[in-house]
């Protein structure tokens, strides 16, 4: 099934019909969606009563340089300044990785808004596309920083999606703009990388994103359209049960000269559940490429949908949350905590 991306503010006519595909499992937002949030949630109340209440949104709600929506809600710090602070407090920069993952949780859900695709579970270790996206270069400290992260979107109502696996960190290219390799053998990705990946898994993330990284020494296709890291890896050795969503399929690396379709049904075929279709010319084509989708499919997918939320009254008035947004703004701003 595929996770759609709109044009602008408001629902059009001819996404209408996309959102009422049995192709389409949901919407992706980014912010070209957003001027507000009380237009923001209208526009989460029209995607659902056009397509409606199963349909799932999202957005990438990161921190940093990733955070699609900003007017109105806590500005959200780099997750790479929670793992500098852990070298010198490492318990005070996991209760911060859960208050941040709460506060960004909350204020998505009052909003309408089911999942951020989050958190980056990728070591940081100078790939050009992750940079201060990741928490830290060492996989056991990435690890315990990701859980107590997954944690706190789980007291907030929220399902979390562990990204880019089986590690994007260590390869230098950004596969938005350039296919990415990354030669290493199974070996040394298992004890560096997919170490932050596996160790993560006991926090029971409900999904986790592909990377568009061809991992040459196991297979030369990119991790998102290889049985062997999906189905063998992933869900066989490591014992992943939940969903398994691709990256963009109009970002460079995906390409590889095949078209629109293609890249759907090679996606769905190495064991993907959800192919993200970000880019709105594309989405017609993407539809066209998908027969009608199962209930099944559609049933396994519930569990991305957010718990019942708060409405931003309530959040306002929440005096837990007034002491999370405050260590926010401090460790944002360089203070000592």
């Amino acid at each position: 099934m595929l996770l759609i991306g709109l044009a602008g503010l408001e629902v059009s006519g001819n996404e209408c019909a996309w959102l009422r595909s049995p192709a389409v499992a949901g919407v992706i937002l980014f912010s070209r969606n957003f001027a507000s949030r009380m237009q923001l949630r209208q526009l989460t109340e029209s995607i659902r009563s056009v397509g409606g209440e199963h349909l799932l949104i999202a957005v990438d709600q990161e921190g940093g340089v990733v955070q699609r929506f900003r007017d109105g809600f806590t500005p959200l710090p780099a997750l790479s300044k929670i793992g500098t602070l852990y070298d010198s407090d490492p318990e005070n920069a996991v209760a911060l990785a859960e208050e941040h993952a709460w506060v960004m949780a909350t204020e998505l859900r009052a909003s309408g808004v089911d999942l951020s695709l989050a958190p980056v579970a990728d070591l940081a270790r100078g790939n050009a596309a992750i940079r201060s996206r990741a928490f830290h270069a060492d996989p056991e400290v990435t690890a315990e920083l990701v859980s107590a992260y997954v944690c706190g979107m789980h007291l907030g109502g929220m399902a979390s999606v562990l990204k880019h696996f089986p590690g994007h960190g260590s390869a230098s290219a950004d596969t938005h703009t350039a296919a990415a390799f990354d030669p290493r053998t199974l070996e040394t990705i298992r004890t560096t990388d997919l170490r932050a990946f596996s160790v993560s898994f006991d926090a029971r993330p409900e999904a986790v994103m592909m990377a568009y990284v061809s991992y040459s020494a196991i297979d030369p296709q990119p991790a998102g359209y290889s049985q062997i890291w999906i189905e063998e890896i992933l869900r066989g050795k490591l014992g992943f049960s939940g969903l398994v969503i691709s990256d963009d399929i109009s970002m460079a690396a995906a390409d590889a000269g095949s078209t629109v379709a293609q890249r759907v049904i090679r996606h769905c075929a190495a064991g993907c559940d959800l192919v993200l279709v970000c880019c709105p010319s594309v989405v017609e084509e993407a539809i066209a490429a998908l027969p009608s989708a199962s209930a099944a499919g559609t049933d396994r997918l519930a569990v991305l949908r957010g718990n019942v939320a708060a409405g931003w009254e309530d959040l306002l008035d929440n005096p837990q949350r007034v002491h999370f947004v405050a260590r926010l703004r401090e460790l944002d701003a360089g203070i000592t905590l």
